[in-house]
């Protein structure tokens, strides 16, 4: 899909841009390296830019928009998130162009800051979400298995708990026993039934929630 200029005019996407310009998306240019179109014209460009000129933005488009991608790609690796980050940074050297200064370095070397500080972020922000959720998932889950085995354990003595404790397995039922009417370990439960320890504490698991379940307990 062709992405719009600020004038309304369809603009080549990122993603046939980088097609086109397959070798700067292999190979980004390096910070402070500028496209065919020399300093002193991409400094012009951005001047009309910072002016409103939405052909100077037409113009400085093409120019920047396949290194930016690269560059962006390099870090994001992802090609949809990389578009994305592309058309952000493409926007900001909209918005941002009267914040150009030459005396700073080139259009290009601006842009190619812009496009690495958004890429990072992004990365930062992908990974602090992926962090938080799984976070999230073990405490729930953690939180959840805790609260169940405590609750079932203060009513072990019960006649439900011996009703509910009919309707386990053979393997749940021996395992749960042990450790919550012997006090055993899961490892010394493992060893005692002669049955790896990741099955043990899987059987436990299963078997502690369809006490809950059968019990009524909630958590």
């Amino acid at each position: 899909m062709d992405t719009p200029s600020p004038d309304g005019r369809a603009r080549p996407s990122l993603r046939r841009l980088a097609t086109a310009g397959a070798a700067q998306v292999n190979q980004p240019l390096p910070f402070g390296a500028g496209p065919a179109t020399g300093r002193t014209d991409l400094t012009e460009v951005m001047q009309k830019v910072a002016h409103g000129d939405k052909q100077a933005f037409s113009v400085l488009y093409d120019a920047l928009a396949p290194v930016v991608f690269g560059i962006v790609i390099k870090v994001v690796r992802d090609r949809a998130q990389s578009e994305e980050v592309a058309q952000e940074v493409m926007i900001d050297l909209w918005r941002q162009a009267a914040r150009y200064r030459p005396d700073a370095g080139t259009v290009t070397s601006w842009a190619a800051t812009i496009a690495h500080r958004r890429a990072v972020d992004r990365v930062r922000s992908a990974q602090a979400a992926a962090d938080r959720e799984q976070a999230q998932a073990a405490r729930e889950h953690t939180t959840a298995f805790d609260e169940v085995a405590e609750q079932v354990e203060t009513r072990m003595e019960s006649e439900q708990v011996r009703r509910c404790m009919r309707g386990l397995t053979e393997l749940q039922r021996q395992a749960v026993t042990l450790a919550y009417y012997q006090g055993l370990t899961y490892r010394e439960v493992a060893e005692a039934l002669r049955t790896p320890l990741p099955t043990i504490k899987t059987r436990m698991r299963d078997g502690l929630i369809r006490l809950r379940d059968c019990m009524g307990v909630t958590t």
